[in-house]
Parts: C-alpha cells; structure tokens; sequence
C-alpha cells in the first residue's frame, strides 16, 4: 500500500512542477518586450524647468543651494523663465516642466524655492510677497560657479519670474508639467482654481505633480487632468505588480503620470515596451528618470542615452535638452 502511494505522489509533484513551468513560461512571454517587437515610435523629451543651469546632483543634498553650485555656464538660460521654456522647445522639447509657487495674493509664481534668498536679489517666503513683488525681482542674482567670486546672471534675470499665465500666453499650445512644489492642498485648490478657467483642449496639454495632499485637491475638483503623486505612484505600482503578470492594468493606474526611475524600473511587469503600451491605453504617461530618482537625476548626456532602453517609447526626463534633442532616432 505504502509502495502504491509513492508513484501517485511522484505524479501530483510532476504534474503540479508542470502547472508551474507553464505559468512561469506564460508570464514571461506576456511580459517579454523583445517578443512585443518595436513599432519605430521615438521616444518623447521632457526638458526639466526648460534649459537650465544645472550642477552636480552628487554632491547636493535637500538643503543646498543649488544656484551656488552650478557648472560653468554653457548658456544663457535661467531656469523656470519664458525664456528657458522657448529655448527648451526650440532645441526639440516635446514638453516642458516648470514649478509653481503660490503668492500672498493667490497668485500663482512660476518659481522653484520656497524662499528667495538661494537665487534673487530678496529674502523671505514666497508666499508672504504679492506676485507685483516677485516680478521686479532679479531672479538670477545668486547664480555663482565659483563659490562668489563672480555673479554671471546678476542683473540678467530682472522681471523674469513669471506667473503661470504669462507661460501659457506666451507658448500657447505647447505641453507642460506643473510642478506643485508646497505640500498645502489649498496650493492644489489655487491652481485647480485657474486651470479650470482654461478651455478643454488646453487642459489636454497639462499634467501636474507634487505633494499627496495638493494633487488629491485638484483631482477633486479637476479629474479630467492627469496627475502623480507619491501615493498615486505607490497605489498604482503595488496593485500593478501584483496582478500585472498577467497583463492587466489595474484602474488605479488610470489617467496618471508615473515618474519610473531607472534603477526601478527592470522590476515592472513587461518592462519597457508592454509596460508603456499597458499604461497607454489605461490612458497614462510613463516617464523615464535617470538614477534612483533622486534630486530631479536626467538622461543628460550621450552616455546617459546609451542606457535607454531599446524600444522605449514613452517620455525621457531631461536636465539638458541642447545636448540630448540631437540623438533620439528620426521617426
């Protein structure tokens, strides 16, 4: 009797061996890329607060100045101007992110920092000056390569802090991401206010991103606009990674934007192309950032691009659209 068990045994753990080789080999083939093939289509470029000056990403931490670290300069752009935004489109942008601050009188200032003191010629919060102060300010100032032996900007960036109409007036129809750089919700509800004031199809061309609390403030006034937030990305990628094996898409990653980093992004379920074509049709943007993620990293370089990929096809996240344009492949 024991002898008899021992042969059905042996076939169940067979059969059972079997059952999980061929789920095995059915979800690598469902999330194999270089099985989905390449359709030619290149690859958007997402130009990073337009053509800015940028600095070493290595050596800053959450506290740095950045505008006291920056290279030599190799142009004439500051960052998050009108100025830097037309230059980033006019080197082969497809979309330019720019950031926002909210003013004391609820306007809305196109500019990174919290406080002033790292890049103008001022000191204080944003949020405690009206956007009539801000605009007579010289936003480059403090820009230094040389630890302040010389101020190559100072007197060149004079009333080129923009509020978020000035950008949309001056480049209408271009694509944009916002970035939402306080984590208050009613900083969400103040640009929700003035986005909802845009026609439809311009509301097509905006994505936004930032802070949990701000982005679940303008979904819920604005659902129609695509957006990331921490925990969007968290929601989306956990849901995802366990079910997306089999190819399906969970609708938490509906209508977003998801910001994937380099170093990350092997681990997802079809990884580049069945990823990206996944998240399309649920209708969501990937973009591609270099590194870990951290500190804004871009594809920047031509080494940068040689990690690309093969057969990306969604957005590249870049601090340097004049050195990068010239190498994505003719469509």
């Amino acid at each position: 009797m024991q002898a008899s068990k021992r042969p059905r045994r042996r076939r169940v753990l067979l059969i059972s061996l079997a059952c999980v080789l061929a789920l095995a080999a059915a979800a690598y083939v469902n999330n194999s890329s270089w099985l989905a093939g390449n359709d030619g289509r290149a690859p958007l470029l997402l130009a990073h607060r337009g053509l800015a000056q940028t600095f070493d990403v290595a050596s800053v931490g959450n506290d740095t100045c950045t505008a006291e670290v920056i290279y030599p300069p190799e142009h004439p752009y500051l960052e998050n101007t009108i100025e830097s935004m037309r230059a980033a489109f006019d080197a082969g942008a497809d979309i330019v992110e720019f950031d926002i601050q909210v003013t004391r009188d609820n306007r809305i200032a196109v500019f990174h920092d919290h406080e002033l003191g790292c890049r103008t010629n001022s000191t204080g919060r944003v949020r405690d000056h009206t956007l009539a102060d801000l605009q007579i300010l010289d936003v480059g100032y403090r820009y230094t390569a040389d630890g302040g032996a010389s101020f190559p900007f100072r007197g060149k960036g004079i009333g080129k802090m923009p509020a978020i109409e000035d950008v949309l007036t001056a480049l209408p129809g271009r694509e944009f991401l916002i970035d939402v750089k306080s984590g208050e919700p009613t900083e969400g509800e103040v640009l929700a206010g003035y986005l909802a004031t845009l026609p439809a199809d311009r509301l097509t061309k905006i994505s936004v991103y930032g802070g949990d609390e701000p982005i679940a403030a303008l979904t819920a006034r604005l659902p129609q606009v695509r957006v990331m937030s921490k925990a969007i990305m968290k929601d989306c990628l956990l849901k995802y990674l366990a079910v997306g094996a089999t190819g399906y898409v969970p609708d938490a990653c509906a209508h977003r934007q998801l910001h994937i980093p380099e170093a990350y992004a092997p681990y997802l379920w079809g990884w580049p192309t069945k990823f990206v074509d996944r998240m399309a049709a649920k209708d969501t943007r990937v973009v591609l950032v270099a590194g870990d993620g951290g500190f804004s990293e871009g594809f920047d370089s031509a080494d940068d691009w040689q990690r690309l990929p093969a057969g990306f096809s969604g957005v590249i996240w870049t601090n340097r659209i004049d050195r990068v344009a010239t190498l994505r492949p003719a469509p």
